[in-house]
């Protein structure tokens, strides 16, 4: 049986995940009570940004809007009744976008209402499902044109693009290629497309394949939205540590390197990018564990800042949160805080556009919890906000 992306690491607290869930939740709650949609949308505020919260197994899509000016948190609660493995948002159109796990692994698109926060589905399309009809989808996310969508199938293992209008609605799929592999662990009996990232050339298209230890390059046509390999032999690709589950990619500002984080593994590596030839070769490997780290290992987020001078991470394992900063003359990395998340599992976070902010998805503890960023240090601070989501698994922020 095909293991599922978003399966958390198992954890040995002595209690057992209902009961963490069951009474973290009840204490986020108490903190921060959810807003029936009705209420919240009563008084709304057009001036606040909005959060869009994918919920892990629950078929919900909670709504929380945002105050970057005091940095404060209203709850929404649910504005839409579906599977929501992954969502974004489109950077200049009122557009939401959420991939679902079921069969055929859908991707349906919304109307976002700026002044309630409510949402409308406009359209929908479907990924090619691999024989047994099964598609897992693991991340959904608009190139930096803003006109082609790119989806990780886990399940299959296929990269998947389709054309965005300029309204934010989808076309037709447009391409589909195929991973190949497998990795040593158990979750590894196959290709699992993970993330797709456009490089900045826009000529390839990076596959992080946690399945087969690999990242695949595709060449890219932005003008037929597709992916391809141009190679008789297939995409190019680089080759990670066996079992180390490569998960997610991030270009630096200057698009000469490449930031890959390993979920089985906790690592992060520093790469340079040849926009050439479309290669990526090595240059540093950093643990994202604590120092005497035991149990399960699982990073989870990647994201760096607007400036390029800080990275961060996230860390399942360890329940932390890992600020790296930037050499501007290497591009080496140093670790400069870890810090506690907020919560337990730490499955994702999204900085906020303005730099200020970083809003963590801790699912197994149902909140969403709420960090202010120095834009000097790249320093955390956990403001002590949180908001009750339950089993939360990714953020999408809609800046007004």
């Amino acid at each position: 049986m095909k293991q599922h992306p978003h399966t958390a690491p198992s954890t040995a607290r002595g209690l057992s995940r209902r009961a963490v869930l069951a009474g973290a939740a009840a204490s986020a709650v108490t903190a921060a009570p959810l807003l029936s949609a009705t209420t919240a949308a009563a008084a709304p505020n057009p001036h606040h940004d909005l959060l869009y919260i994918g919920t892990w197994g629950l078929n919900q899509v909670y709504a929380v809007r945002f105050d970057p000016a005091r940095g404060t948190m209203t709850p929404l609660g649910s504005v839409a009744d579906v599977s929501s493995n992954w969502v974004a948002v489109h950077p200049t159109r009122p557009v939401l976008y959420v991939a679902s796990g079921a069969p055929g692994g859908l991707v349906r698109t919304f109307r976002i209402d700026e002044g309630s926060g409510a949402l409308a589905q406009t359209g929908e399309i479907a990924m090619d499902a691999d024989a047994d009809g099964t598609s897992s989808l693991s991340y959904i996310g608009l190139n930096q044109d803003a006109d082609t969508l790119l989806v990780a199938d886990f399940a299959t293992g296929h990269a998947v693009t389709a054309p965005v209008g300029r309204d934010g609605r989808l076309g037709a799929l447009a391409s589909s290629v195929q991973d190949t592999g497998s990795g040593p662990n158990p979750r590894q009996d196959g290709p699992h497309a993970h993330h797709v990232v456009i490089d900045p050339s826009r000529r390839f298209a990076l596959v992080a394949d946690f399945g087969a230890d690999r990242v695949f390059v595709y060449d890219y046509d932005r003008h037929a939205h597709r992916l391809y390999a141009k190679s008789p032999d297939g995409p190019g690709c680089f080759a990670t540590a066996p079992g180390s589950g490569p998960r997610r990619l991030v270009f630096d500002p200057s698009g000469r390197t490449v930031h890959l984080l390993n979920e089985l593994t906790a690592d992060l590596q520093v790469l340079d990018w040849d926009a050439r030839t479309g290669t990526l070769t090595p240059r540093q490997l950093l643990t994202t564990n604590a120092p005497g780290h035991t149990g399960t290992t699982s990073a989870a987020e990647l994201a760096i800042s607007g400036d390029g001078r800080h990275v961060y991470a996230s860390n399942r394992g360890d329940n932390t949160l890992v600020v790296f900063s930037t050499d501007p003359h290497t591009g080496l990395l140093t670790e400069a805080q870890r810090l506690p998340c907020g919560g337990i599992t730490p499955w994702s976070f999204s900085l906020h556009p303005g730099g200020r902010w970083l809003f963590v998805a801790n699912e197994a503890s149902s909140t969403v919890n709420l960090f202010q960023v120095n834009p000097g240090s790249g320093h955390l601070t956990n403001t002590g906000t949180a908001v009750a989501i339950p089993n939360p698994d990714c953020i999408a922020v809609r800046s007004l």
